[in-house]
This record gives C-alpha cells, sequence and structure tokens, in this order.
C-alpha cells in the first residue's frame, strides 16, 4: 500500500497490524482519485473508519488543506500517525481515536469531502450515511460523500437529504458517491 499521486507519491504506508481493517487497494484508490482530482484542492476532508489513513493521506498527498481521521481501534490511530509521519502531512491531519457516530452527531465542522470504509457485512455504511442525511450541515454545498463496501452489502437507502450520483465497482470494492439532494436545504 502506498501513497499513489501528490507531493508524498510512492511513500509506502503502513497497514494496521491484524484483520481488523481492509486497506484500499492501490488500483481503487487511484480509480477513486481520478474522480475526485478536481474537487480536491484545499478540502476539508473527514475519513470516517480510517484504518490506516490511507484515503486520507491521499487527498492530503494532493491537495487537500485538512484531514481529520477518525478510528476507535487504537492500534489503527498509532498506524495514522505513522503513516501522516513518513509522508511528513502531520500539520495537516488531525487524528482521533473516536467513536465516528459521536463524532458526526455532535461536530459543528463542515467539510467536502467524507469517505466511509467502515467494517464489512455490518450495515454500518447505512447507519453512517442515514445519520449524515439527518446532519446534512456537516457536508459542505459542493461536498461528496464515498462509501467503500463489498458489492454485497449494496442496497438501496431512502435518505432525506443526500442522493447517489455514482456508483462504481472494481473487484469486491464498491464505490457509492452522494452528494446533497437539494443545495437550497442548506
Amino acid at each position: 500500500m502506498r501513497v499513489v499521486g501528490g507531493i508524498a507519491r510512492g511513500t509506502q504506508l503502513l497497514s494496521v497490524p491484524g484483520d481488523t481493517t481492509r486497506p484500499i487497494l492501490d488500483r481503487v484508490k487511484t480509480a477513486l482519485f481520478d474522480i475526485l482530482r478536481p474537487n480536491i484542492a484545499e478540502a476539508k476532508v473527514l475519513d470516517l473508519f480510517a484504518g490506516s489513513g490511507s484515503v486520507g493521506i491521499e487527498a492530503l498527498s494532493q491537495g487537500a488543506a485538512t484531514s481529520v481521521f477518525l478510528d476507535i481501534e487504537p492500534k489503527a490511530v498509532t498506524t495514522i500517525r505513522k503513516n501522516l509521519s513518513a509522508t511528513k502531512l502531520t500539520q495537516q491531519g488531525e487524528v482521533r481515536c473516536t467513536d465516528a457516530f459521536k463524532y458526526v452527531r455532535h461536530t459543528a465542522r463542515k467539510f467536502d469531502l467524507i469517505y466511509i470504509a467502515p467494517p464489512q457485512y455490518k450495515g454500518i455504511w447505512a447507519d453512517m450515511l442515514t445519520l449524515l442525511s439527518e446532519r446534512p450541515e456537516v457536508l459542505s454545498v459542493d461536498g461528496q460523500i464515498i462509501v467503500q463496501i463489498d458489492p454485497k452489502e449494496n442496497i438501496n437507502l431512502e435518505l432525506i437529504s443526500l442522493a447517489q450520483n455514482n456508483i462504481r465497482t472494481y473487484g469486491n470494492t464498491t464505490l457509492i458517491f452522494y452528494q446533497h439532494r437539494h443545495k437550497e436545504i442548506m
């Protein structure tokens, strides 16, 4: 696993010890950032269930202003900090060992890009999307939410303020893109 573009391109990233996380494959990350690149400059990123921090770090490497990394697993938090240090992006990253749902329920911050890659087959991604739909102020007006799941997990969700606008599948990884349903609600 490595940084695929930007100022830290080629830097090898550590994986979280054990089998509690599923890192995004470099080819999927490359495809994702090919899609995001026009909107990544100066973006404020929220990397939920961050694992190794690979997606938030990639965003920083490719020009995002800041990235908040959340994971409840202490080993993941330690790994993220080491990866930020290795890429020399520590100043732009904020790492928290906290519950993602608690953070989203209470934050007053607004993000341009929210990445959701929770443990598989537990429906956590759908619960988080539902919460974000109930708190549309967390996502900037032109912001995007991207969910990383196994294709078998995909279900249609009726969300109050979010609409699916793209879906891409790469082998056993599906990326689903959401944006505000109606910008005027903001």
